[in-house]
This record gives C-alpha cells, sequence and structure tokens, in this order.
C-alpha cells in the first residue's frame, strides 16, 4: 500500500525517502528532499530547494519553502532546511532565505511550530524551541535552543533571542532578549528569568540561585551595561550558565530589551 495519496502531486525532481507518508491535495515541489519517518497532511504544500530531516510531521494547510516576500528578492535560488523530530501545526508559513543574508533559513531538530506562526527568510531556529499560536517572525531571527516564544509574539528583523529565553502572550520584541530572561508586553520589557523552565531541565540550584544574582546585575542595580559585564566576569568563571548569559548580552547588536 503506498503511503502517498494519489491525490497528492508530487514532482518527479522531489527525492523522499521509502516511508514517508503525503496526505491528499498536498504539493511538493522541484528541490524538495524529505527524510524518513516524516509525515506531510493534507493540504500542504512545499517548494525547494528545501531538505526536510527525518521523522517530521507537517500538519495541514501549511506553506513551506515559499519564497519570501522581502523586495530585495529578485528570483534567487535560496533555501529551507529542516531537521529532525519537529512538528509543524496547521497552517504555519516558513520561507526561504535570501542572497542578501544567508541565503538559507533554517530549523533545527525537536521544535514544535504552533498554529498560524510564521518564520521569516533568513532565520535560524535552534532546538527543542516552542513557538506558539500566531507568533511571527521578521527576517534574520535568530532562535537559541530551548527558547519559549508564547502566542501573538512578534520579533524584529535581526533580533537574537537567546537560549532558554521565554516571551508572554502578545509581546513585541524590538531588541534582543538575552538567555534565560523572560520578557513581557509592548515594546517588551524584561521582568525576570525563565527559573520554572530551568528547573524542568534540571538546571541545580546553585546554577538557578547564580543566574538569579547575574539578573540583579543587569537589571537591577542601575549599572550601563558595560559595568554589569564586568561585573559578572566572575561568575562566569564559575557558573557555565552565567557565561551563557553574559556571552548573549556582549553578543548583542541591536541592544538588549531592559
Amino acid at each position: 500500500m503506498s503511503l502517498i495519496d494519489p491525490r497528492a502531486i508530487i514532482d518527479p525532481s522531489a527525492v523522499l525517502a521509502a516511508d514517508v507518508e503525503v496526505g491528499p491535495w498536498s504539493i511538493v515541489g522541484a528541490g524538495v528532499e524529505i527524510g524518513e519517518g516524516t509525515v506531510i497532511g493534507p493540504h500542504v504544500i512545499l517548494k525547494g530547494p528545501t531538505r526536510i530531516g527525518k521523522h517530521n510531521r507537517i500538519y495541514q494547510f501549511s506553506s513551506v519553502g515559499e519564497d519570501t516576500p522581502d523586495m530585495k528578492y529578485k528570483g534567487e535560488e535560496t533555501r529551507l532546511v529542516i531537521g529532525d523530530h519537529n512538528i509543524i501545526r496547521e497552517g504555519v508559513t516558513i520561507h526561504r532565505g535570501t542572497v542578501q543574508d544567508r541565503a538559507e533559513t533554517t530549523l533545527g531538530d525537536h521544535n514544535l511550530v504552533m498554529a498560524y506562526a510564521h518564520i521569516g527568510h533568513d532565520s535560524v531556529i535552534g532546538n527543542h524551541c516552542i513557538l506558539v499560536n500566531n507568533t511571527a517572525l521578521a527576517g534574520h531571527v535568530h532562535v537559541d535552543d530551548w527558547a519559549i516564544l508564547s502566542g501573538f509574539t512578534l520579533v524584529h528583523q535581526y533580533c537574537h533571542i537567546g537560549a532558554h529565553s521565554f516571551s508572554g502572550m502578545g509581546t513585541a520584541i524590538g531588541k534582543d532578549v538575552p538567555a534565560f530572561v523572560t520578557v513581557f508586553g509592548n515594546p517588551a520589557e524584561a521582568r525576570s528569568m525563565n527559573f520554572e523552565g530551568m528547573r524542568r531541565r534540571g538546571f541545580s540550584e546553585d546554577a538557578i540561585h547564580a543566574l538569579r544574582r547575574a539578573y540583579k546585575t543587569v537589571y537591577r542595580q542601575g549599572l550601563t551595561v558595560e559595568q554589569a559585564l564586568t561585573e559578572l566576569t566572575e561568575p562566569a568563571t564559575l557558573f557555565p550558565e552565567v557565561a551563557v548569559f553574559r556571552d548573549s548580552i556582549q553578543a548583542s547588536t541591536r541592544g538588549i530589551t531592559r
């Protein structure tokens, strides 16, 4: 029994592993590669060049690998690369890159992209991230591992969302969010750290306590960013987690959410 519904349209140049499932009325275009164990639901459009890894599931009405609407895009060949074990829910849109940047949009492994979320061109999503319903990432956005963006979060182009960070629903992010930081509001403001998420992921109480002190150094002592980073030098040598927090601030190009 074929795992590809006879009502699906598969371009002859598409490369599908033997056990890939494709539902009715889905279109798999030229230059699409799909790895083993992946399930494509009904009414999905996949456009290449796109490489989709193993054991992903893409739900109905999603558009994956389409051209970007960026005005600079003139039809150059760009890519979308999706890793393994991702869940892409209903109505998600993911665009390929532009030659002005990476020429590639990247989604890592074990991510959950919930209904009607959008991932813009040249964005890079790490691993174990959650994009809740209607989250929208503009082009050139980077989201590090284990970040959670709650429903209707909006992220401005070129922003960097740090590892283990969290945004509340309806947050509008226009600056970089450091690792572990929780932000809320429009415009986004830093409120605390994602301590509950850390505990769920097995962070030690000593590391959490060190991060709590580091957060206060940056956000509660009235220091400039440069002064705060200097204060974090010693704790960063003692706790790798603090080093991640510090490094995410040092790497910021747009300024951090305060």
